[in-house]
């Protein structure tokens, strides 16, 4: 059956764009004609996207990427796979703008930023927490690590408590949600990367760092000494990453969530997830699981 739906969706490319009508080529006419599927990606989401040492992309939404564009490989010839390196915030203007074909990499799906692109269903299933030093403020202890606090003054915001998020994401907002009426007391710093912002907890430059848990755990392994370091407990946002696609094109929504449901029904998918994910793998797959489409 999904052999039969392939080919009929590709018998209609092969009649050109009049299949469609007037209105502009869709995704999959344009990867068709020009034979090139363009893959963008943000380097510092190790391990959904990131760069080798040789410069080349990997990693779990990367794969998944790679692994639709094969599907389109098989009924286009010589089809070229180039990968763009972009932004969180311009990745989706690219999108937008028809110049990304897909973007891969630890993308939360809601609606505010369906209002400009669509997305896939969920390739992941994580939350919003912190990463803090063993000797961060208590209070950030108690609210990320549901400590119990020793008495009522470990409630209380240093002065100069700092919490870093990176610019562009959705954790800025549900940060100020969770510390609540501690917001005056505690600033929170935007940094461009991951990276920037791991750097500065390292050298107490900040108390705290937030962000999606799963990019909290890569960031803790790539850290110069991951025994100062803990890794946050509680999780305050409900995260589904998808892959960012244009909107207005149901067909190659359509092709690119067929590819994704065969891909987690089959023995390649616990492979891919221990890969990236290790021992949390068979949890992950069960998460993802309960998420999918069916066929």
């Amino acid at each position: 059956m999904l052999k039969r739906v392939r080919w009929l969706l590709f018998l209609g490319l092969a009649l050109g764009p009049s299949a469609y009508g007037p209105a502009d080529a869709q995704t999959l006419d344009t990867i068709r004609q020009s034979k090139i599927i363009r893959l963008g990606y943000i380097a510092d989401e190790k391990p959904f996207s990131f760069k080798k040492a040789d410069g080349s992309p990997a990693g779990y939404a990367i794969d998944l990427c790679r692994r639709i564009a094969d599907e389109i490989g098989l009924n286009v010839s010589g089809l070229k796979k180039n990968y763009i390196e972009t932004t969180l915030s311009d990745g989706f203007g690219a999108v937008k703008d028809g110049k990304i074909d897909l973007l891969c990499g630890a993308t939360t799906i809601n609606l505010a930023r369906r209002e400009n692109v669509d997305f896939s269903q969920p390739i992941f299933l994580t939350g919003a927490s912190a990463l803090l030093r063993k000797d961060s403020p208590d209070y950030l202890q108690i609210l990320f690590l549901d400590k119990r606090p020793v008495s009522a003054v470990d409630l209380k915001s240093p002065a100069q408590s700092s919490i870093g998020v990176r610019a562009g994401t959705t954790t800025g907002a549900t940060l100020r949600d969770a510390i609540g009426p501690d917001v005056p007391q505690t600033r929170i710093v935007d940094f461009p990367t991951h990276e920037d912002g791991l750097k500065a907890l390292e050298e107490h430059k900040i108390d705290a760092y937030f962000a999606d848990r799963s990019l909290l755990i890569g960031l803790a392994d790539r850290a110069g000494n991951p025994s100062k370091l803990e890794l946050g407990s509680r999780l305050f946002t409900h995260e589904p990453y998808g892959i960012a696609m244009r909107r207005d094109d149901s067909d190659f929504r359509l092709f690119v969530d067929r590819t994704l449901t065969g891909l987690y029904t089959s023995n390649d998918f616990p492979k891919l997830l221990k890969t990236y994910f290790g021992a949390e793998a068979p949890a992950l797959r069960s998460e993802i699981m309960m998420q999918s489409i069916p066929e």
